[in-house]
């Protein structure tokens, strides 16, 4: 049985630099992961892959923020291995109820397609996980996640882990003292979650 986790303990670990994960093969633990390289994007820095761009100016998604967050976590969770359990979902279900932990939804004609969801603390970001149910629509959901950080002053976007996908759009690693140096910068900043609209696809 291991000590119990609370949405308090999980912002104390951000703060720190970590962030929990659940390991599906050893009982439900979950462990506090600080990588060392840490995984981000800088957001001055973000790159708009040309494909990216024409699906946003075709006008074919729409996005939405914090209406389906329930939704969005149940579809990262969807797969056949996730470290998305449901102790993990319960957890940050608490932190978007307390205005920490926020949903990105892409739609297409009316039906949710795919989005994004991670924790916003002052002026850091951290991205948790995304996903997708048709091509496209979790780059959709980052580019809205990037546009809105903008607007609302924040100054680090942590991915966590470098992935092929998130290199596309400018993801870096640095290492772990460094990280820490921007985070602790990240947190003296006042910034506000934007809830208006989406990317302007004109403006990239």
């Amino acid at each position: 049985m291991h000590p119990v986790v609370t949405p308090e303990l999980v912002l104390r670990a951000y703060i720190s630099g970590a962030f929990p994960m659940h390991i599906p093969d050893e009982e439900d633990q979950i462990y506090w992961l600080s990588p060392d390289p840490r995984a981000i994007i800088p957001l001055e820095r973000f790159h708009l892959p040309r494909s990216v761009r024409r699906v946003l100016r075709d006008g074919r998604f729409t996005t939405t923020t914090d209406q389906e967050f329930d939704r969005v976590i149940h579809g990262c969770a969807g797969r056949s291995e996730t470290w998305i359990s449901s102790e993990m979902i319960t957890l940050y279900t608490a932190l978007h109820e307390q205005g920490f932990a926020h949903s990105i939804e892409v739609w297409e004609g009316g039906a949710l397609v795919g989005g994004l969801y991670g924790v916003a603390l002052r002026g850091a970001f951290f991205g948790e996980s995304m996903y997708n149910e048709v091509p496209n629509a979790s780059k959709v959901a980052l580019v809205d996640l990037v546009s809105r950080l903008r607007r609302g002053n924040f100054r680090l976007l942590d991915t966590q882990y470098l992935t092929p996908h998130l290199a596309l759009f400018g993801a870096i690693e640095v290492d772990r003292v460094d990280f820490l140096g921007l985070l602790q910068d990240a947190l003296t900043v006042q910034s506000s979650w934007s809830v208006g609209q989406g990317p302007n696809p004109n403006k990239w």
